[in-house]
């Protein structure tokens, strides 16, 4: 999760710089905090991905233990 925290760092540099540069209401203004849009919303997806908890993972290693057993009525 780290790199993709450095990535949105560094975008959020290049569109301050882009917006000095060029103004706030220039078209690589706009474009670059896009940018940086879109990889917060990467980032908030990989933290909504479901883990598994430790029954599951050892349920999905030994899915014939039982403990794993699922009956059906």
């Amino acid at each position: 999760m780290t790199d993709i925290q450095e990535k949105i760092a560094r975008e959020l540099e290049q569109a301050r710089s882009a917006c000095d540069i060029n103004g706030s209401t220039s078209n690589e203004c706009a474009a670059a905090w896009d940018a940086v849009e879109e990889l917060q919303a990467e980032a908030a997806h990989q933290k909504q991905q479901v883990t598994k908890n430790s029954l599951e993972q050892y349920c999905d290693d030994n899915p014939e233990a039982a403990e794993c057993r699922i009956y059906e009525d």
